[in-house]
């Protein structure tokens, strides 16, 4: 990359299958792009692979990537059972997300992950999840509601000490929030970064300090996230350009 050149930052994408009336297709919520354009970084959006082969001939070309959202993994492939509540993401985007998830860990290129992307990075780890709060946590504080005509939004407490802490400040923060399921195991290589007064977990990072790898549990990308969100992905295409000016000079 060129001291002039925007870091290149792939993001993956939903799948949905064809129905009667649609055609397969593909979505991504425009503020993912949107948010990287805006922080730096230029945004190269990732089909779904089934070739090893391809995604790494793909990942050769990005210096960072962003894990988005989307809906739940199937947890009959990680070893857990079956809930009525659980809505799994199309199959051909989990398997290709698996394969991604486990070539990202090996290469350790600067992540931001967010729901979902989070949970694969946590379980690609060895982590595990509540499957649905409100029955694993039934004294947890809401942290999803359908019946709020705006976002809903809850406070989020910073670890001290975490890269979290350095890019938001010290203290508290308010996140939008639309999840029922959490992180209840973390990884190995990982740290909880923060999390809801309740004991939630809201933000994971790695633990080592020279990768930065960074997982949030809300949408920073949304029209609802908060201006301190902006700082996120600034802090994250950076990570990404200074990696990637560091792999030019090795070379």
């Amino acid at each position: 990359m060129s001291s002039s050149a925007r870091p290149v930052i792939g993001m993956n994408v939903d799948f949905y299958p064809a129905t009667k009336t649609q055609k397969p297709h593909v979505r991504l919520s425009a503020g993912y792009f949107d948010k990287v354009l805006q922080a730096g970084g230029m945004p190269l959006i990732m089909p779904l692979f089934a070739r090893e082969a391809e995604l790494t001939d793909f990942l050769d070309r990005v210096d960072g990537f962003l894990l988005t959202g989307g809906l739940d993994l199937d947890p009959t492939r990680n070893g857990m059972p079956r809930h009525q509540a659980v809505r799994p993401m199309a199959e051909r985007r989990e398997n290709s997300d698996r394969m991604l998830v486990r070539l990202l860990l090996e290469r350790q290129i600067p992540i931001l992950a967010t729901g979902v992307g989070m949970h694969q990075l946590n379980i690609a780890c060895g982590g595990n999840l509540f499957l649905h709060l409100p029955e694993d946590m039934p004294r947890a504080m809401p942290h999803s509601d359908t019946s709020c005509p705006g976002p809903h939004r809850h406070a989020v407490i910073l670890e001290s000490g975490t890269r979290l802490e350095e890019i938001y400040g010290e203290g508290e923060i308010r996140v939008n929030s639309d999840h029922h399921q959490a992180l209840r195991q973390i990884g190995t290589g990982f740290r909880v970064a923060a999390a809801a007064p309740d004991g939630v977990v809201e933000a994971i990072e790695a633990s080592d300090p020279n990768w930065f790898c960074i997982g949030v549990q809300w949408q920073p990308e949304c029209d609802t996230a908060s201006a301190l969100d902006a700082q996120l992905f600034e802090c994250f295409v950076q990570a990404c350009a200074r990696a990637a000016e560091g792999l030019a000079l090795a070379a």
